[in-house]
C-alpha cells in the first residue's frame, strides 16, 4: 500500500519536529530587565528555572543591576543563550513569527509596565512585550514599584484584562526563610511555576504527595 505525503502533511510533520526539538532542549523563556531596583530578582530566577534563557535589559535597567549586583551582566549572565542589545530592533523575538514561551520582566518598573500598557514599544524589551501580548504568550510582569498609583493601577488592570499577569514582587514566610535569597526564591519559585518551568514549592505542598 502506497501513501502519499501531500504539501500540507509534510510541512505539519516539520513544524512538529522543530516543536519537539525545542521542548527537548527547554522553554525558550525571554527574561527583560529595567530600571527598578530588585535586580537580585532577575539573578535567583536565572540560577533557579530550567530554560534556554535569553536577556534583554533595558539601558537603565543594565546599569542598575550592575550596580546592585556588582558584577558585569555578561558574568552573570554567562550561561544565558544571547543577552541583546536594547536598542538593535533586528531581533528574532522582534517578531511574532520567531516562536518563545514566557517574557518575564523581572524586575518590572511602573515606567515600563505604563509603556506596554500603552502600546508604546520604544525599546527591544517594550517591543518583545507587545509581542507577547498580540501572540497570547505568557507575560510576567515582576512589578517592583509601592506604593502604587491610581495610574499604575489602571495601567496593570489594561495589562491583566490583555492576558498578561501582574505579579508584585511579595515575598512569601512559610518556610521561615533565613536570608535574602531565601525570600528571594519565594517569589522566583511561584514564577516558574506560572510559566510551566517546574513545579514551585507551595503553601503546606507536602500534605498532598
Amino acid at each position: 500500500m502506497s501513501v502519499q505525503i501531500t504539501h500540507g502533511k509534510l510541512k505539519w510533520f516539520t513544524n512538529m519536529v522543530k516543536r519537539l526539538s525545542i521542548s527537548r532542549s527547554g522553554k525558550r523563556i525571554i527574561l527583560g530587565i529595567t530600571g527598578a531596583s530588585g535586580a537580585i530578582f532577575a539573578e535567583r530566577f536565572m540560577k533557579e528555572c530550567p530554560g534556554a534563557f535569553y536577556v534583554i535589559p533595558t539601558i537603565i535597567g543594565k546599569k542598575v543591576f550592575e550596580s546592585e549586583i556588582g558584577k558585569p551582566i555578561e558574568s552573570v549572565f554567562s550561561n544565558a543563550k544571547k543577552i541583546f542589545d536594547p536598542d538593535d530592533f533586528f531581533v528574532p523575538f522582534a517578531s511574532g513569527s520567531v516562536e518563545f514561551e514566557a517574557l518575564v520582566i523581572l524586575p518590572c518598573s511602573a515606567s515600563t509596565m505604563a509603556k506596554i500598557a500603552n502600546g508604546i514599544a520604544d525599546n527591544v524589551l517594550t517591543r518583545v512585550a507587545q509581542v507577547a501580548l498580540k501572540e497570547r504568550r505568557k507575560l510576567i510582569i515582576g512589578l517592583r514599584e509601592a506604593p502604587l498609583s491610581t495610574i499604575a493601577l489602571r495601567n496593570a488592570t489594561v495589562l491583566s484584562e490583555a492576558g498578561a499577569i501582574i505579579f508584585p514582587l511579595c515575598p512569601g514566610f512559610y518556610f521561615k526563610p533565613r536570608t535574602v535569597e531565601d525570600l528571594v526564591d519565594t517569589v522566583v519559585q511561584r514564577i516558574c511555576s506560572l510559566i510551566g518551568a517546574q513545579r514551585g514549592r507551595g503553601f503546606l505542598s507536602e500534605e498532598i504527595e
